[in-house]
């Protein structure tokens, strides 16, 4: 872990796989394993390019993940 990218998207995708493992339990699951695909890739995508200087693109990849998680996947949602 040498940049910030690094570690913004390591806990980010910490954070995915608790969500997915903790509701992948439930009786009857209501999210599909392809809903975590496009944050999962955003992240990688966002360490690939601000390891690469382009820092601006980075947030805005990591601003559009964190966006997805909070309106798709809905982890404050205590009704699903």
């Amino acid at each position: 872990m040498k940049t910030i990218y690094d570690l913004l998207t390591m806990v980010i995708f910490a954070g995915l796989v608790v969500l997915f493992l903790q509701r992948s339990t439930a009786a009857e699951p209501k999210d599909h394993m392809y809903q975590y695909a496009p944050p999962a890739i955003g992240c990688a995508v966002a360490n690939y390019v601000g390891n690469h200087g382009q820092d601006w693109v980075a947030v805005g990849i990591i601003v559009a993940v964190v966006g997805y998680i909070l309106y798709v996947l809905k982890p404050f949602n205590q009704t699903l």
